[in-house]
């Protein structure tokens, strides 16, 4: 169980990762039409890079995971990537976080608990 709890975490962080760097890509990105310079500013956007492989990862991460750990125990785990969304979104993106939403994060994490149980 241990194994899976380490993997899914990783896969979650690199999920998180992920959508932190497309959301620096996007901040910085041009309305996207189909013109040479507007796509070129899309192709050697580094944080759209990093997103990319950030997912990738993930992706890879859960594909292991699928073939080798219970769907109804890994899904769930899964739902840390909320958890590390809103911390990023605490320490990269500067936002405030309202304690209602700490108490979701709160249930979120004791909700895995009680799955691994």
């Amino acid at each position: 169980m241990l194994k899976l709890l380490s993997l899914s975490l990783l896969q979650c962080l690199c999920l998180a990762f992920g959508q932190v760097f497309l959301k620096l890509a996007m901040k910085n990105a041009q309305k996207f039409c189909f013109e040479w310079n507007v796509i070129k500013s899309y192709l050697t956007n580094w944080n759209l890079l990093f997103s990319g492989l950030s997912m990738t990862s993930a992706m890879l991460i859960w594909f292991y995971i699928l073939k080798h750990f219970e769907f109804s125990v890994a899904y769930p785990l899964t739902s840390f990537s909320y958890v590390f969304g809103v911390l990023a979104s605490m320490w990269v993106f500067g936002e405030s976080i309202p304690f209602t939403r700490w108490i979701g994060l709160f249930f979120i994490v004791l909700g895995t608990f009680f799955l691994l149980k």
